[in-house]
């Protein structure tokens, strides 16, 4: 049998190359991901748009920000609920109903 030799590119990515199948698929999947964050952190990009490589990877990068930068603010947001519930907690007692009635 003959050895074919295939060469081997010196740049996978090039960023003017059509979108693939694949890369579509992920970009679909991102799509929904974005859809499930607040308004304003949805980037608005048309995903049907999208024709090059570069192009979805300005897409994929965007959405990966406000999707990290979402669960920021969520996880911001549930730490100052807790503190505050936690400072209520301790400046006011709550008396319970037996410790009323005998007084």
């Amino acid at each position: 049998m003959a050895l074919i030799h295939v060469p081997r590119p010196e740049n996978a990515w090039n960023p003017n190359r059509p979108v693939n199948a694949l890369l579509k698929s992920q970009i679909l999947h991102l799509h929904d991901a974005e859809l499930k964050l607040p308004v304003r952190q949805q980037t608005d990009i048309y995903i049907n748009a999208i024709k090059t490589e570069g192009e979805a990877a300005d897409y994929v990068r965007q959405v990966t920000e406000a999707i990290h930068a979402a669960h920021q603010a969520a996880a911001a947001k549930r730490a100052r609920l807790s503190a505050k519930r936690t400072s209520k907690g301790k400046a006011k007692k709550k008396s319970t109903p037996k410790a009323r009635q005998e007084t």
